[in-house]
């Protein structure tokens, strides 16, 4: 029994630090790409201000959901 809690926390465990390698991991980019951003409220103003300093560019802004 003590042993079988014992493993189900250290899964629990590893589950967690998965998922928080996941969520806040390092996420590569190709070279000469500037490093991705995460978007949340307090970043729309400087969202908005980098979209709009180069409007002779083609601007791409894609907003993807997993459901």
């Amino acid at each position: 029994m003590r042993r079988a809690l014992v493993t189900a926390c250290a899964a629990l465990a590893l589950a967690v630090a998965a998922g928080a390698y996941s969520e806040y991991g390092p996420r590569p980019t190709p070279n000469g790409q500037p490093p991705l951003a995460r978007l949340n409220a307090a970043k729309f103003e400087d969202l908005k201000e980098r979209f709009n300093q180069a409007p002779d560019r083609v601007r791409v802004l894609a907003l993807l959901s997993p459901t």
